[in-house]
């Protein structure tokens, strides 16, 4: 019997493993099950042992580190980066904030209790001088290895899973999710679309340094990706502003022997093939219907034989509302996939929801183990 590691990578060589690969990134669920706030203002140094040990009790394949910290980020020497944590009448606020000489820009996101996230609260990016102001703050930044740390997690982890090196966000990504919001986002494309163009050019051109340095790290896997979305970042719109960073860094991380997942948590149509074009060799989070707007087999389709699918089991399927049967029924079309590509890892949409029934997570390790073999 091959372990998860082995698995795992069997699917990135191109191999057809002895058992479908399985993996879930399991923290969000996690931290709320153990009623553990987590702090966006930190990073973890060392591996976080008690959710490794969690996915190794539960026989569930590790691969997302959400928060460890793998290099260090330093601005240049005119620019003031700051991030603050407060917590008044038993709300809790994160504030980051970069001062330049051109001006000033934040951002504030408020803890909730009751989906266990950090909601975003202020987005002080609305003008084109903000925008301005953020593009010299994010693209002189200087990055430094601590592969220390990763081999730390790697050995943590063991055989039972590989350990994927996230590079973050593009410029896109930075501006839509962290600092104007989409509406906001959409809008100065068309209001100032030579001012986003310089800004957007620049952070990515800054960025691809970042991912020279993880082309020579110690990882297999190198994850990427923007929290795409179909219906946020279209074909057309990716084309424009995100595909020539996606396609070099891709380029990149391929020529030093990387492997490359794009982490695709929204609308999947068009979404698939636009990432597959880019040259990347896996689709992480992949979410179908009922929550998406795709069958697993429609995935497939877009996806073409040699394009890797990691995900398939959407949030609402691991809830109380949901029956055992219809979870069950969900795995099993799933796993019906590997008869078309072994090119599929069991996963799920994005992550394992807060309030997921934890037999499942068993349930499902115990039907890839019995449906998911080579061969049956």
């Amino acid at each position: 019997m091959s372990a998860l590691r082995e698995r795992i990578l069997a699917v990135y060589w191109g191999e057809t493993p002895d058992v479908v690969p399985y993996m879930l990134d399991l923290s969000h669920w996690f931290y709320e099950k153990e009623k553990r706030p987590w702090d966006l203002s930190k990073s973890y140094k060392e591996p976080e042992r008690d959710l490794i040990a969690c996915h190794k009790r539960l026989g569930v394949g590790f691969y997302m580190p959400n928060l460890a910290s793998f290099y260090t980020a330093a601005c240049r020497d005119d620019v003031e980066a700051s991030v603050s944590a407060t917590e008044k009448d038993g709300a809790r606020t994160i504030a980051w904030a970069y001062e330049t000489p051109i001006g000033k820009v934040a951002r504030t996101r408020v803890w909730n209790e009751q989906t266990y996230s950090w909601h975003i609260r202020d987005r002080s990016v609305k003008t084109e001088r903000d925008i301005e102001v953020l593009g010299y703050a994010l693209s002189g930044m200087t990055f430094t290895p601590r592969w220390d740390r990763y081999r730390a997690w790697v050995d943590e982890v063991g055989d039972m899973g590989v350990v994927y090196l996230p590079a973050g966000y593009s410029a896109m990504g930075h501006l839509l999710h962290y600092w104007m919001g989409v509406e906001g986002t959409i809008l100065a494309a068309h209001e100032w679309p030579e001012t986003l163009r310089e800004v957007v050019d620049r952070i990515n051109d800054n960025l691809l340094d970042l991912v020279d340095l993880l082309a020579e790290s110690p990882a297999e896997v190198v994850i990427m990706g923007d929290n795409f979305s179909g219906d946020i970042q279209p074909p057309a719109f990716f084309d424009k502003w995100s595909r020539p960073y996606y396609e070099e860094a891709v380029r990149r991380l391929h020529s030093k022997g990387k492997y490359v997942a794009v982490h695709i948590d929204g609308r999947l149509r068009g979404a698939i093939r636009m990432i597959r074009e880019t040259g990347a060799d896996c689709g992480d989070a992949i979410t179908p219907r009922p929550t998406g707007d795709l069958t697993m087999e429609e995935c497939r389709e877009e996806a073409g034989p040699d394009f890797i699918l990691s995900g398939g089991v959407p949030p609402v399927m691991w809830l109380p509302n949901v029956s055992d049967g219809e979870f069950e029924s969900c795995v099993l079309n799933l796993l019906e996939l590997r008869r078309r590509s072994p090119r599929l890892i069991a996963n799920a949409g994005d992550q394992v929801p807060p309030g997921a029934l934890e037999h499942r997570i068993e349930r499902m390790r115990d039907l890839v183990e019995e449906c998911g073999r080579r061969g049956i």
